[in-house]
């Protein structure tokens, strides 16, 4: 079922502070693909952090449905009901 009602979208605080945003946004969209096409609309600094020019998520980045990783399903093709979260988790790295 296409979502028709928000769905949240939870931003790192990495990425808030470059892009000036709350912790949560929302966005509608039927798909995880379909989100990030209002993210890119609305949010353009916030859908370069997330994906590539060629509309990829960026390798670093991880995608959850609620808590499901995208990339264990059907990618950014995953759907989305209104009321679910999808949280953008960058990955961390150091030493």
């Amino acid at each position: 079922m296409p979502a028709t009602g928000p769905v949240t979208v939870r931003v790192p605080s990495m990425l808030r502070d470059s892009c000036g945003l709350p912790a949560e946004i929302a966005v509608t969209g039927a798909s995880v693909r379909a989100a990030l096409d209002d993210i890119e609309r609305r949010h353009p600094a916030l859908y370069r952090s997330v994906c590539d020019e060629t509309g990829a998520v960026r390798r670093h980045v991880n995608l959850f449905v609620n808590t499901a990783n995208v990339r264990d399903g059907r990618g950014i093709d995953s759907p989305l009901a209104p009321g679910d979260v999808l949280t953008i988790l960058p990955a961390v790295s150091g030493g």
